[in-house]
């Protein structure tokens, strides 16, 4: 592919950013009395108002042809079929195959896979039944009251934000998450539960990822010293994993192992059987309506033309900002509590993805990929870092989600909620001038006063916060992130820069109770040393 700044739309919008830059969205409003329906629209139970944005038609266009000259329509259309668009691994990338439905054909290597994702389906339907009626029992007799999600990474972060987004549907037994090694997350997590009453998942693809597996045997002799045997094991734990030799001589029948693919990424992964706590928490079918959420989005994603189609202008103006305003980041702030884990989520799906420093090709990359994803929900996060926002001196362009129609009674607090996030969007935007602000404030307090304005950000309104609106969000971000890899040139689909820490851990590992040889880093050498001297389990 031609190099990314050698593209006729890269340059001419080097130079539009020269012309345009001291443009304030304030005029951009008043020159266009409509901009603000032109610059919005529609999808199912979502609206997008992209008007507070800095860019007007004429660089809207430009970053159009931009993606044409990258051949979005190719990369989208590829996206969909058994292309290895992970080209460092040779995988193929199909998640959206896992919300696809039956009647539809996804072809890998001369073989359709929906059927194999239906099946695993039908089998995940099957069990979370019986676990969500009472006739699944613990060792004692009991039924599972609770169930604890063993993971990292993208085995943990999809299914705890889409479960806690969706605690309004829960009807289900109580749904935990366990991911980090330090042993505080699990030990406090078991304290408040019963051995006899609890469920298990492990959710790794190979059975064999460090933290989680520390975290499982953890589980395993908690749950025998709360009175289990080894026999009963198969009663408290199941796991997702393609790894059944591993999975056996942990002690869990391979009936209840649920398998997905290796064109599944992590990241990409709640929708498969990664999603088992989900349906544990809300059912099947409200799986399934998150799945068709998701499918419709995929819909509109490989369907729609260029200049309407959400991923695509999200993706477009990302670019925007990062590669010719000089943003550095983005925030993601969810004005609903129940999608307080979004912005983590969103960490992983962007920064594992478009965090690269070489093309697909292998070239070292001279311009910005992607940006650091960062955010918490309002309101708490204006009484935290709106500062920085409104008049700190970085541009952060930032994306505003709220829901309409909330899944609670108290009115009185959801409009308080959805008007400081309308204003919050049109303060940054609009900012308030000096001369504005010398008309009520002393000589000496103005300059603090004054907000420059001009910060960008889009407005996403979902009716209400149900499963299928949810699925679209979701899919909506996963494909921005997709556009904007191919803009860059790179692989967002491996996720080789995880790899050299967790090597260098196992060889560390050791010096924690042993000295190590003089070979490693002095400053390394250095902490084992400290950490050994001050341990507790050395001392006594």
């Amino acid at each position: 592919m031609k190099k990314l700044t050698s593209c006729t739309a890269w340059r001419e919008l080097g130079e539009y950013r020269r012309s345009f830059g001291a443009v304030h969205m304030r005029e951009l409003f008043a020159a266009d009395l409509q901009r603000a329906s032109r610059f919005s629209s529609t999808f199912e139970g979502l609206f997008l108002d992209y008007s507070k944005n800095r860019i007007d038609d004429d660089g809207l266009a430009l970053l159009l042809q931009l993606a044409l000259e990258r051949d979005i329509p190719g990369a989208i259309a590829k996206s969909f079929t058994g292309n290895r668009l992970n080209v460092t691994e040779q995988r193929a990338v199909l998640h959206t195959a896992l919300r696809a439905p039956a009647t539809e054909r996804v072809i890998l290597d001369g073989t359709d896979v929906v059927p194999a994702v239906h099946q695993v389906l039908g089998r995940l339907a099957v069990f979370s039944q019986k676990v969500r009626d009472g006739s699944w029992l613990g060792f004692s007799g009991l039924p599972i009251r609770d169930v604890v999600n063993i993971g990292i990474g993208g085995s943990h972060l999809g299914p705890q934000m889409v479960t806690t987004a969706l605690r309004d549907f829960a009807d289900g037994p109580a749904v935990h998450f366990v991911s980090n090694i330090d042993g505080a997350d699990i030990h406090s997590r078991l304290q408040t539960l019963n051995p006899a009453s609890t469920l298990f998942i492990v959710a790794s693809k190979s059975f064999g990822t460090q933290e989680t597996m520390t975290n499982a045997a953890t589980a395993r002799s908690w749950l025998l010293d709360g009175g289990a045997t080894a026999a009963d094991v198969e009663r408290h734990f199941v796991a997702v994993s393609t790894n059944a030799e591993k999975v056996a001589a942990f002690g869990i029948d391979t009936e209840n192992m649920f398998g997905f693919w290796d064109w599944v990424g992590g990241r990409y992964s709640l929708w498969s059987a990664i999603g088992l706590p989900i349906i544990l928490s809300v059912g099947f079918e409200r799986f399934e309506q998150l799945l068709a959420g998701a499918h419709a989005m995929d819909r509109h994603f490989r369907d729609s033309e260029l200049h309407e189609n959400w991923p695509v202008l999200m993706a477009l103006l990302g670019v925007w900002y990062n590669n010719f305003l000089g943003a550095e980041t983005c925030a993601v702030l969810p004005y609903a509590e129940q999608l307080r884990w979004l912005p983590e989520y969103l960490q992983q799906a962007d920064m594992e993805s478009n965090g690269k420093h070489t093309t697909v090709d292998g070239d070292l990359i001279d311009y910005h990929t992607g940006p650091v994803v960062w955010g918490s929900p309002g309101t708490n996060s204006q009484h935290a870092y709106f500062q920085l926002l409104h008049q700190g001196s970085r541009l952060v362009p930032a994306d505003f989600i709220a829901v309409v129609n909330p899944g609670h009674p108290l009115r009185e607090h959801h409009d308080l909620l959805l008007a400081n996030c309308f204003a919050q969007s049109e303060a940054l935007m609009l900012g308030r001038s000096l001369e504005e602000t010398r008309q009520h404030s002393s000589a000496e307090l103005a300059p603090h006063r004054t907000f420059a304005g001009n910060r960008p950000s889009n407005t996403i309104l979902l009716q209400q916060l149900d499963p299928r609106a949810l699925g679209s969000l979701v899919a909506l971000y996963e494909h921005k992130i997709f556009v904007q890899g191919i803009i860059w040139g790179i692989n967002s689909f491996d996720q080789w820069g995880v790899e050299l820490g967790k090597q260098l851990a196992g060889e560390i590992l050791p010096g924690l109770n042993q000295p190590l040889g003089s070979s490693r880093n002095p400053s390394t050498l250095q902490l084992l040393d400290y950490c050994r001297n001050k341990s507790r389990k050395n001392n006594n």
